[in-house]
């Protein structure tokens, strides 16, 4: 069934996106993830919830900030997203927070770059400097991944070459 017959709105989060919504209908998805972040933040008393799907860890050159969406970057995207659930009700203290992504792709295994680990890193290293814990995750390994939150529930459903779980 698609989202329309269920009474679902899909929203489909791109790369370097995010969205927000208090919309009891809407469905926030992003896909394949590969070594980008998706961070999935819900508060189940205001019933807001968000989803950032993050391409780098931080810009490369200072430039870069101001030219590129805050969304792109896990540093500045993080923020932006915890910032718009608070302006549309959520509370820090009642969300949960989970993560998917960093995956480590590259076919020629040469892990230059280790962009899905460096984009976990960081994401780590912000949550932790902000006192939020993750209340599930689902990173690095070498799958691609889909992710949605149902903003109704809150329920997370991850999708794994074909197979589909709750996170």
């Amino acid at each position: 069934m698609s989202g329309t017959e269920t009474g679902q709105n899909l929203v489909t989060v791109g790369v370097a996106q995010l969205a927000v919504s208090a919309n009891a209908a809407d469905v926030l998805i992003t896909y394949a993830l590969g070594s980008c972040i998706a961070l999935l933040v819900w508060d189940p008393v205001a019933r807001v919830g968000g989803l950032l799907h993050a391409l780098l860890p931080r810009p490369s050159r200072p430039e870069e900030r101001d030219k590129d969406p805050a969304s792109t970057y896990v540093d500045s995207g993080v923020p932006m997203l915890f910032k718009q659930c608070y302006e549309a009700g959520a509370k820090k203290e009642r969300m949960v927070v989970k993560a998917v992504g960093g995956a480590h792709l590259d076919a020629a295994g040469s892990n230059m770059f280790q962009i899905g680990k460096r984009n976990v890193s960081m994401l780590r290293k912000l949550l932790w400097k902000n006192g939020v814990m993750l209340d599930a995750e689902d990173l690095e390994g070498t799958d691609s991944r889909t992710v949605s939150l149902a903003i109704a529930s809150g329920e997370v459903v991850l999708k794994v070459d074909g197979e589909a779980r709750v996170l």
